[in-house]
C-alpha cells in the first residue's frame, strides 16, 4: 500500500514538474517607460496570456534587459526572446528598413505607416537582412511625423535652421543636414539631457516621445506642420526561440499581432487627440512653417536624399529601387 501511495505521489510530483516545464516565459527588451509607443507589446502580452491560459507569458522589462541600441544585438544571441528597436540607431544592422525612414515619404496617417511597414517587413529582402541577426520581424510601432521642439526664438524658416543643433536620427537627420542644421543621435533616453545642458537646441520626436521623454517640458516652441517624416521601430521575436513554440503557443502569438496594433491606434488616437491641449498647459508655442518653405525644405532633402539611399543600397545589393516603389505602391494602394 505505501509502495502504491508513494508511486502516486511521484507520478503526481512529476506532473506538476511536466507541466512547468511546459510553461513558457519570454524575456521582452524595450526601453523608457510604458507608454504610447509600446501600448501594442502590452497588449500582446495580456492577449498570449489569456489565450494560453497563462500558459505563455511575455515579461516585459523597461530598460533592464538591454540598452535600446543593442537590442537587436541581444536578440541575436538569445539574450532575450523579444525586443523592440529603431531602425535609425543602426543603420548598418537593417538597411533594408530604412528605407521607411526616408524623409518626406508622405505618409499621413498612422494606418498608413502600419500598411507600408507590413509591406515592407513581408519583402524577402528585409526578411534576410534580418535573419542575419537572427530576428523575426512581429509588428511594426507605427508613429506619427516626427516635428521638433526648441528652446528660444522659434525656428519657422530654412534660414533658421542653419547650425541648429538636433536631436535626429536616420533619414530626419540626413534631412536636417541638408538644410545646414548639425544633427545628432543621442537616444530617446538621452534625448532630455542633451536639451537640457544645451547639448542640442531642438528635438525632433513623435507626440507621445515628446511627453514620455520630458523635452515638451524644456519647450518654447513646437512645430506643428514640419513633417519630415518618422523612424521605424519594429517589434522582432529571436528566430530560435520562434521555431521552439508549440503549434497553439506560435497561433496565440501571431493572432494577437492585428488585435494589439489596433489597440495601439486607438491609444495614439487620443494622445493626438488632446495634443493641442497639453501645448496650452505646458505654454509652448504652436510654429506653423508655411507651405513655400515646407516646399523648398521638399526639394532640397526628399529627392537627393532619397536618390543618393537607393545608389548606396544598390550599391550593396539590395533592391533599393524595388523596396521604394513598394512603399509608394503601397500608399496608393492603402488610399484608394
Amino acid at each position: 500500500m505505501n509502495k502504491m501511495l508513494t508511486a502516486a505521489v511521484m507520478a503526481t510530483a512529476g506532473f506538476a514538474v511536466a507541466s512547468e516545464v511546459a510553461a513558457t516565459e519570454w524575456n521582452v527588451s524595450v526601453w523608457g517607460k510604458r507608454r504610447a509607443f509600446t501600448e501594442h507589446v502590452e497588449r500582446l502580452a495580456e492577449l498570449v496570456s489569456e489565450k494560453t491560459n497563462g500558459e505563455f507569458t511575455l515579461n516585459i522589462s523597461y530598460g533592464g534587459l538591454s540598452k535600446n541600441k543593442e537590442n537587436l544585438d541581444g536578440i541575436s544571441i538569445g539574450a532575450f526572446e523579444m525586443a523592440q528597436f529603431c531602425a535609425g540607431y543602426h543603420r548598418d544592422k537593417n538597411p533594408t528598413i530604412t528605407v521607411l525612414e526616408l524623409p518626406f515619404l508622405g505618409v499621413n496617417t498612422l494606418e498608413e505607416e502600419v500598411a507600408v511597414a507590413n509591406a515592407v517587413y513581408a519583402h524577402p529582402a528585409v526578411q534576410a537582412d534580418l535573419a542575419r541577426w537572427n530576428a523575426k520581424l512581429l509588428m511594426t510601432s507605427p508613429m506619427p511625423q516626427y516635428n521638433l521642439v526648441g528652446t528660444g526664438d522659434p525656428r519657422d524658416s530654412l534660414a533658421a535652421f542653419k547650425d541648429m543643433r538636433v536631436r535626429a536620427t536616420g533619414g530626419i537627420g540626413k534631412a536636417f543636414a541638408a538644410v545646414g542644421a548639425v544633427p545628432t543621435s543621442v537616444t530617446a533616453t538621452e534625448a532630455y539631457n542633451a536639451m537640457e545642458s544645451g547639448v542640442v537646441d531642438t528635438v525632433a520626436f513623435a507626440q507621445h516621445a515628446h511627453l514620455a521623454f520630458g523635452t515638451i517640458n524644456r519647450a518654447d516652441w513646437w512645430t506643428a506642420n514640419l513633417n519630415p517624416g518618422t523612424v521605424n521601430c519594429p517589434v522582432v521575436v529571436n528566430t530560435d526561440a520562434y521555431d521552439m513554440l508549440s503549434d497553439s503557443e506560435r497561433e496565440a502569438l501571431d493572432s494577437s499581432v492585428s488585435e494589439s496594433i489596433d489597440h495601439y491606434l486607438a491609444n495614439y488616437g487620443e494622445l493626438l487627440a488632446k495634443w493641442d491641449d497639453v501645448l496650452v498647459e505646458k505654454g509652448v508655442t504652436k510654429v506653423e512653417i508655411s507651405e513655400d518653405q515646407l516646399a523648398e525644405f521638399r526639394t532640397v532633402a526628399a529627392d537627393p536624399i532619397r536618390e543618393q539611399w537607393i545608389a548606396d543600397m544598390s550599391a550593396q545589393g539590395i533592391p533599393a529601387q524595388e523596396l521604394y516603389d513598394l512603399v509608394m505602391d503601397t500608399l496608393a494602394a492603402e488610399r484608394k
